[in-house]
C-alpha cells in the first residue's frame, strides 16, 4: 500500500503518543511526584498497567514496521537486560513488577531518532536511534532513561495526576491511533488526535520536567551499576543536541518528547565532574550494528544507493570508519542485488577487520553478512560453508539464518535438520513468532502441511493476533480430519485451539466488562 505524504506522519504521531502515554489534562510540570507505593498502586494497579501495555503491544507486533532482525534484536536485548538486572539490584524493580512486567525491548523500523516506554515494561527503539549512536554506552543511556520511566511508574503517576483519568479512555485512544497509523491513514490519525479525549492529550505529550530529571538520575545510576561507561549519557545528550541543531527536519521526535535543556545536559556533565564536552569511544561491533540499523531503517532503493556508495570515499577515513563504510556498502548492495559490489565490499571489510585485530563481535557480523550474500544469490551451500567459521554457535540469529539457507537448499535432509533444531528452540521459546514462521515454511517444503499450518497459527499467536491464530488453527483442525493425518499433531492442534479460544474470550471480557456487544466476537 502506498504511503500518504503529510507533514504529520502517522508513525510519528504514534510514537509521540506512546512515549507520552496520554499524560492527561493538567499541567503535569506543576504536580509534585507521589512517592512509590502510595495512591499510584491504588488508582492504577500493576495488573492494570500490565494489561494496558499488553493491549498496545498486541497492536504494535502486527504492524509492518515492527521489525525482528535477529542480529540487531539480540544486540539490543543484550544491551537492555544488564540494565534490568542493575535496576533489580538497586531495588528499583519491586517483586510485583519484576514478576508481572515484560521487561522487553523491541525494534521499530523507522529512520527517526526516537525511543519510548510503554506500560508493562516494554521499551520501543527506532532503528534511527541506534544508527546515530557512536557507542553501546550511549544506547544504554537512552535505554536506562526509558527503563526508569517504567520502574518509577511515571506512566501510572501521570494518570493519577489527572484526577482519575479513565484507563479505558486511555486504552481506547491508544488503540485508535494505532489502528489509524497501521492503515497509513493520515486523516485517521488526525481524527484520533483531535477526538474528545485526544485533544487534551496532544497538548500534554511530554513527561513532566520532574519525571525527566528523575529518569535521568535513576537511569544514570542504573547504567553505571550495569557496567556501562558513566560518560555515555552526557555523550549521547551532546550527540543528539549537535545533530538536532544541524539537521533536524523532523527526524528527532525524541527531543520533542524529551527536550534537552541546558539544565539536563549540565547535570549529566556534573555527574562526571566535568563541564566540558564528553565523548565515549565505541567498539567496532557497535559501529557495524549502527551501520546495519542504517541499512534496515529505510527500505527504499534511493537511500540504499546512497549507502552503497559509502565505499567510494571510505579510504580517507580511519580504519574503523572504513570498516563500517564497507560493511554498510555490502549490506546495501545485497538489498540492491548488486552481488559483485557486495562481494568486493565484504573482501575489503574482511581485510580491514584483520588489520584491526579481528574483534570477535565485528568478525561475527561479517560472517553473517557473507551468509546473507550467498543466500541472496541463491547459493545456500556456500552460505552454510561461510557459517562454519562460527561452528558451535547456537544463538537465535544462527538458527534463523540457517533456516533461511535451508529453505533455499534443495536437500530434504538439510531442511529436516534445521526444522528439528528450530523445534528444540521453540519448545523453550514458544513466543518466538519469527521462529514459528521459519519452521512453518520448512514443514511445508517437507510435505508436512498440518505442521505448517499449526506453525502459522503459533506465529500469529506469538504476535498477539489471537483471531488470526484461531483462524489458522481451525484450518489445521479441518485438515486433521483426513484419514492419513498425524493424530498426535491433530491432538496438539485441538488443545491449542481450545486454549486460544479461551484467551480470546478473556480478552473480550477485559475489553467489554459489561458484556460483549453483538458482532464483537468473531
Amino acid at each position: 500500500m502506498k504511503r500518504l505524504k503529510s507533514t504529520i506522519s502517522p508513525k510519528r504521531c504514534l510514537a509521540a503518543l506512546l512515549s507520552a502515554m496520554v499524560l492527561g489534562q493538567s499541567a503535569l510540570a506543576q504536580v509534585n511526584l507521589p512517592a512509590l507505593g502510595d495512591s499510584v498502586s491504588a488508582d492504577v494497579s500493576v495488573g492494570a498497567e500490565k494489561k494496558l501495555g499488553d493491549q498496545v503491544m498486541r497492536q504494535i507486533r502486527v504492524d509492518p514496521d515492527y521489525i525482528d532482525d535477529p542480529l540487531l534484536l539480540e544486540y539490543l536485548t543484550n544491551t537492555f537486560q544488564p540494565l534490568v538486572g542493575a535496576a533489580r539490584r538497586l531495588g528499583n524493580i519491586s517483586d510485583d513488577t519484576n514478576e508481572r512486567f515484560a521487561w522487553e525491548a523491541f525494534l521499530v523500523r523507522d529512520k527517526s531518532v526516537n525511543a519510548f516506554a510503554l506500560p508493562g515494561g516494554y521499551i520501543g527503539v527506532h532503528l534511527g536511534l541506534i544508527a546515530m549512536t557512536g557507542a553501546r554506552d550511549e544506547l544504554a543511556s537512552v535505554l536506562g532513561h526509558e527503563l526508569s520511566h517504567v520502574t518509577q511508574r511515571h506512566i501510572a503517576r501521570s494518570i493519577v495526576g489527572d484526577s482519575r483519568t479513565s484507563m479505558l479512555a486511555t486504552v481506547g485512544l491508544l488503540l485508535g491511533v494505532l489502528a489509524a497509523a497501521r492503515s497509513r491513514s493520515v486523516d485517521g490519525v488526525q481524527a484520533a488526535i483531535v477526538g474528545s479525549q485526544a485533544a487534551a492529550a496532544q497538548a500534554q505529550l511530554n513527561f513532566s520536567r520532574d519525571m525527566e530529571r528523575e529518569a535521568d538520575r535513576v537511569g544514570f545510576q542504573v547504567m553505571t551499576q550495569a557496567g556501562y561507561q558513566p560518560a555515555g549519557m552526557a555523550s549521547m545528550f551532546e550527540r543528539m543536541e549537535q545533530a538536532y541543531h544541524l539537521m533536524d527536519s523532523g527526524q528527532y521526535p525524541y527531543l520533542r518528547s524529551h527536550p534537552l535543556t541546558s539544565e539536563r545536559i549540565g547535570e549529566a556533565r556534573a555527574r562526571l565532574g566535568t563541564g566540558g564536552m564528553v565523548k565515549v569511544v565505541g567498539t567496532t561491533e557497535h559501529l557495524l550494528m549502527a551501520a546495519r540499523a542504517r541499512v534496515l531503517m529505510d527500505p527504499r532503493t534511493d537511500p540504499w544507493r546512497v549507502l552503497q556508495n559509502l565505499d567510494k570515499g571510505a579510504r580517507e577515513s580511519q580504519k574503523t570508519d572504513q570498516l563500517a563504510a564497507y560493511y554498510t556498502s555490502a549490506l546495501a548492495s545485497i538489498k540492491l542485488r548488486d552481488f559483485s559490489r557486495a562481494e568486493a565490499a565484504l573482501k575489503t571489510a574482511d581485510a580491514l577487520d584483520g588489520l584491526l585485530g579481528a574483534e570477535p563481535g565485528a568478525k561475527r557480523l561479517l560472517v553473517y553478512a557473507r551468509a546473507e550474500l550467498e543466500l541472496a544469490r541463491g547459493k545456500p551451500e556456500a552460505g552454510f560453508a561461510a557459517l562454519d567459521v562460527l561452528k558451535g554457535e547456537r544463538s537465535r540469529p544462527m538458527l534463523m539464518i540457517r533456516a533461511d539457507l535451508a529453505q533455499a537448499d534443495p536437500r530434504p535432509e538439510i531442511k529436516r535438520e534445521e526444522a528439528d533444531a528450530l523445534q528444540t528452540h521453540l519448545s523453550l521459546h514458544g513466543q518466538d513468532a519469527l521462529g514459528w514462521q521459519e519452521i512453518g515454511t520448512l514443514w511445508q517444503q517437507l510435505g508436512q502441511p498440518l505442521r505448517a499450518v499449526r506453525a502459522q497459527g503459533e506465529s500469529r499467536a506469538a504476535l498477539g493476533d489471537i483471531n488470526g491464530a484461531i483462524d489458522r488453527m481451525r484450518s489445521a483442525a479441518r485438515q486433521s480430519r483426513a484419514r492419513d493425518s498425524d493424530q498426535i499433531e491433530a491432538s496438539v492442534i485441538d488443545a491449542r485451539l481450545r486454549t486460544l479460544v479461551y484467551e480470546q474470550r478473556q480478552l473480550l471480557a477485559e475489553m467489554y466488562p459489561r458484556g460483549v456487544p453483538p458482532g464483537a466476537e468473531p
